[in-house]
């Protein structure tokens, strides 16, 4: 069994419009929900064997605060530049060359793409859209990452800050 986590980087902030997209931070929306989502994550006994990031700052920040919450080791997040502005080729190239011996892994990265993935992977479409720190869980049923293909999988959760703020 092989459990796929596919993480939205979390809110990222506009507020200077001279800034290389790469480098945008996370506003103050996305510090707050990244720690909200890595403790969820935590509560719900998901501890990733390993987690694989885009380099880009938003991206980085939030699997910083992921890992921090969940107490995954900060300097044992693999970053990887193809997955900024990945295709869904891209990304499958990198699901497909996961060691085996890693069982639940976390991918944080960006959309589009990250819908694209979790889209074709599942049985049935999960969403028109991963929300900002939204995490789209995936199971399964084989032995290696090389196995993963389109619509084999079976969502095992999907969760999102919104999901937990209320309407008043």
């Amino acid at each position: 069994m092989k459990e796929l986590y596919l993480i939205r980087h979390a809110k990222s902030s506009w507020d200077n419009p001279q800034l290389d997209d790469f480098d945008r931070p996370l506003n103050a929306r996305g510090r707050r929900n990244a720690p909200f989502m890595g403790q969820l994550l935590q509560s719900q006994g998901i501890i990733f064997d390993l987690m694989i990031a885009s380099p880009a700052v938003r991206t980085a920040l939030t699997a910083e605060i992921i890992a921090t919450e969940t107490g995954y080791p900060l300097e044992k997040i693999a970053y990887e530049k193809r997955i900024y502005e990945g295709s869904l080729f891209t990304l499958m190239q990198i699901i497909h060359g996961i060691p085996d011996d890693y069982q639940r892994v976390a991918i944080i990265g960006h959309n589009d793409e990250l819908t694209l993935v979790a889209n074709a992977l599942c049985l049935q479409p999960i969403t028109d859209n991963i929300p900002t720190c939204g995490v789209a869980g995936l199971e399964f049923d084989v032995s290696s990452w090389k196995e993963i293909q389109n619509h084999s999988g079976k969502c095992r959760c999907f969760e999102y800050p919104k999901k937990y703020e209320s309407p008043y």
